[in-house]
Parts: C-alpha cells; sequence; structure tokens
C-alpha cells in the first residue's frame, strides 16, 4: 500500500486553498498548509496532529520565504507529491482608471510570487524527491485565458502566469517526471470576491450602457454559481490523474468563455490567413 501523498498549498488561509487543504486531511494525506496569517489555521492545528498538517507562514512576495518554507517541508516530510500554486488576489477596474499602485502589487504576488513558487516547486520535485517527480497544480482563472470589462490588468497578471508556465512545459526534461497543470477556474463562492480591490470609476466610462459600468453596478450583488467546495473536489480528481492535461477550464461558464474565445480566434486566423501568403524574402 502506497504511503499518503504530501501536498503544499498556497494561500491556504481561506477560499480555495482552505478548502483544499481540509478536503485532503479527510482524504487521510498530509499538507503543509502555508498562509500569510498562519493564525486562521489554528483551528485544524488543533485537530490534526503535526505528522499530518505543518502550518508554514509564507508569503509568495518574500523569495526567501517561499525557500524557507519548502526548506520547513522537506524537514517535515522528507518529499512532496503535490504543489498547488494558489495564492492572488484580483485588482479589477478599467484599464484607465486602474491605480498603478494596486497593479503593480497584483502583479507582485500573481505572477512573480507565482514564477517564484514554480521555481521552487520543479527544483525540489528534480532535486529533492526519490524517486524524482511530482504534481504542480497552477491555480489560473478563466480571466487566465479571456479578458472581460474590468478585468484587463487581473487577466494580464493570469495570462503571464499561464505564458509561463506553458514555457516552462516546453523546457522541463521528461525524466523529472514532473506533471502540471493549469486549472482556470469560472465563479466560485470563496472569500476572493470580498478580497477584490476596484479602481475609482474613470469620469469617460459613466455611460450606464457600457457592460464595464454594468460589471461595477452588479459586482457587491453579484452570487457566483459554482460551489467551491466541489471545485476543490475536481482539483482534487485532477491531482489524481495518470496522465494531466496541460490546461483544465472549471466551470460552465470557464468552458463556455474559452469556447467563444477560441472560436473568435480561429475565425481571425481562417480569415485573414490571406495576409501571410508571399511573406518570406525573395531568393
Amino acid at each position: 500500500m502506497s504511503s499518503p501523498r504530501i501536498w503544499f498549498i498556497t494561500g491556504s488561509s481561506t477560499g480555495f486553498g482552505r478548502q483544499l487543504t481540509e478536503l485532503i486531511l479527510q482524504k487521510g494525506e498530509n499538507v503543509v498548509a502555508t498562509a500569510r496569517r498562519p493564525s486562521a489555521l489554528d483551528d485544524l492545528k488543533a485537530t490534526y496532529p503535526a505528522s499530518r498538517l505543518l502550518v508554514v507562514k509564507l508569503d509568495v512576495n518574500n523569495k526567501e520565504e517561499i525557500a524557507a518554507a519548502f526548506g520547513q517541508a522537506q524537514e517535515a516530510f522528507g518529499r512532496l507529491d503535490v504543489v498547488v500554486n494558489n495564492a492572488a488576489w484580483g485588482a479589477l477596474g478599467e484599464v484607465e482608471a486602474s491605480r498603478d499602485e494596486d497593479v503593480r502589487a497584483m502583479f507582485e504576488t500573481n505572477v512573480w510570487g507565482a514564477a517564484n513558487v514554480t521555481r521552487e516547486a520543479v527544483r525540489f520535485f528534480r532535486d529533492v524527491n526519490t524517486p524524482v517527480g511530482g504534481r504542480l497544480l497552477q491555480i489560473s482563472s478563466m480571466a487566465g485565458f479571456a479578458s472581460m470589462p474590468s478585468w484587463g490588468f487581473y487577466s494580464a497578471s493570469k495570462h503571464a502566469f499561464e505564458a509561463l508556465t506553458e514555457g516552462l512545459v516546453s523546457e522541463i526534461d521528461p525524466a523529472w517526471n514532473i506533471k502540471i497543470t493549469i486549472i482556470e477556474p469560472g465563479g466560485f463562492r470563496t472569500e476572493g470576491k470580498e478580497k477584490v480591490v476596484f479602481a475609482p470609476e474613470h469620469p469617460a466610462y459613466s455611460n450606464p450602457n457600457l457592460p464595464v459600468t454594468q460589471m461595477r453596478k452588479h459586482w457587491d450583488s453579484f452570487s457566483p454559481k459554482g460551489d467551491a467546495q466541489k471545485g476543490v473536489d475536481a482539483f482534487y480528481k485532477i491531482a489524481s490523474l495518470e496522465n494531466p492535461p496541460l490546461r483544465v477550464p472549471l466551470g460552465k461558464d470557464s468552458i463556455a468563455m474559452l469556447r467563444k474565445k477560441i472560436a473568435s480566434l480561429t475565425a481571425d486566423v481562417d480569415n485573414y490567413e490571406y495576409l501571410s501568403e508571399d511573406l518570406e524574402v525573395d531568393e
């Protein structure tokens, strides 16, 4: 009988991270749960022994803390089987209205923080695990594939996250046995909605019929249809697939958005392919 898997999760104090941590523990597997506020996990620490749950302080914006967290995981468990790169947040608003300081802070977490967790996970799977290998779940968003009104900069951060993941997948040696999947959730009911930072409305976008204006108007009353518990159940299933795909849109809204964009891209390629005729150097 194989030993229980060891999971490493960023952003474990709330939302998907918290619910996934609880699910894994309930299934008898072990977790390194990281969070900026470790005290948010005190109830779980009181329920599970240190042999099952290690809670570590981690702000993914701090590269030294990332290395230290993986070091503590190695000391406690000796290996990691699944890393869930989950910590992120959203700064929304019209592209013209979005404040540089909010956007830069968001990119620091969603791109650089996520990138540094990715690097450390790959290093750990290759250089620490015996035998080598592991699974990396990159928690993105449907906005990481297709943008929408008021989501321009957030989408840009998730597009960057997905692009660096695709690049990494094309680089790693198959002998390292590292399996990576980008998960693109649609709207799920988590605390993440309350953490969104909205930029002050730009005066040029006051037309009430604009989609971006409608987004602002209905944001507070908007209730996503996705059940977060069912979402993390899907995360768990993805981490257990023998041959996982590179990308999984999660939720009917995510699938619909991806299909719409793919159809639009395909139409543009087909309709304007003629512009690429005879562009080669004349020999």
